[in-house]
């Protein structure tokens, strides 16, 4: 058998200049605003920079990083969200998919009110939510008066804070709840016909045929979530404004993460430090945190996820 002649050197170069060619655009966008950026961090997380003036200082900046009580606090709350927020949203909006596809009767609209919240702008929602769980105002807390149930202080106690921000996670996950049911009417019917014929019940069937099959959406839904809580920095912000009742008139203060520094998270102290305190070399080195924990949460649940697939 006679094998192929090689294609010449000129050939190759012609085709890898090709290829070249149609990566340019992925290429150029990935040096601008992806590579430049990281090795600008770098080299200015080594720097005391004020947007005026630059001088090298070496590691200390990544010193004062063991020193400063502000980041422990924040990494905690940060931490808490992921821990806490993120499994609690996902399983949430799997249940509520897992609801409206299992309905015979009134399933667009169930999905049409269970979607609707996440069309809401972020800065109108979370105010919103602020109001309503009001403890003196809002209609939350009068409602469980009424059946004697007396309503915490949501966004003013630091034990109640963080569960109150989940709640309005919870409340605005319609778009990942339409994610999961795009999966789930996916799952093959016939796979859940011959799990009920060797006498699979229902929550066998979940365990055995719906998580194996979804176990892609699923991943995707934790990295993405894990990101996004990672990255969490809005809704913290504007329901420590409002519950604080700070406002950006002259002479007004306000203090990040009220109360307590409950809601103060890694991206808000990030924000503080750089564009407040302007010391943007400490703040490249916060960046750099986060990127790095973000990096290493992501890993480990690629990793999980692996490990899962071939142990099954």
């Amino acid at each position: 058998m006679t094998s192929l002649p090689a294609a010449p050197p000129r050939w190759r170069r012609g085709e890898g200049l090709r290829a070249l060619a149609w990566l340019s655009p992925w290429i150029a966008g990935v040096s601008i605003f992806f590579i430049y950026p990281l090795i600008s961090t770098v080299y200015f997380s080594f720097h005391r920079y004020d947007m005026y003036t630059l001088e090298f200082i070496g590691l200390d900046n990544y010193r004062y990083l063991f020193q400063d009580a502000r980041v422990a606090a924040s990494a905690r709350n940060t931490l808490w969200l992921v821990a806490f927020m993120v499994p609690a949203t996902v399983l949430f909006s799997l249940a509520l998919a897992q609801l409206v596809i299992r309905l015979k009767a009134g399933v667009s609209l169930l999905r049409t009110i269970f979607y609707l919240p996440s069309l809401v702008p972020m800065t109108a929602g979370t105010i919103t939510f602020v109001f309503l769980l009001n403890p003196a105002t809002g209609p939350v807390n009068h409602l469980l008066s009424l059946i004697g149930i007396r309503g915490p202080d949501w966004f003013g106690d630091p034990a109640w804070s963080k569960p109150s921000l989940t709640l309005l996670g919870l409340w605005g996950c319609g778009q990942l709840m339409v994610i999961f049911m795009a999966a789930l009417l996916d799952v093959p019917r016939h796979l859940y016909e011959a799990a009920a014929i060797d006498g699979a019940g229902p929550w066998r069937q979940f365990r055995s045929v719906t998580l194996p099959t979804i176990a892609p959406v699923l991943m995707f839904a934790l990295v993405t979530n894990v990101i996004y809580a990672l990255q969490y920095f809005s809704q913290a912000m504007i329901a420590s404004r409002v519950a604080q009742g700070s406002t950006d008139s002259p002479g007004s203060s306000f203090s990040p993460g009220y109360p307590d520094e409950s809601l103060l998270t890694l991206p808000q102290w990030l924000f503080q430090v750089g564009f407040r305190d302007y010391s943007m070399g400490y703040a490249c080195v916060l960046a750099l945190l986060l990127f790095g924990t973000s990096m290493i949460f992501t890993l480990i649940l690629l990793r999980q996820f692996r490990r899962a697939e071939e142990a099954s």
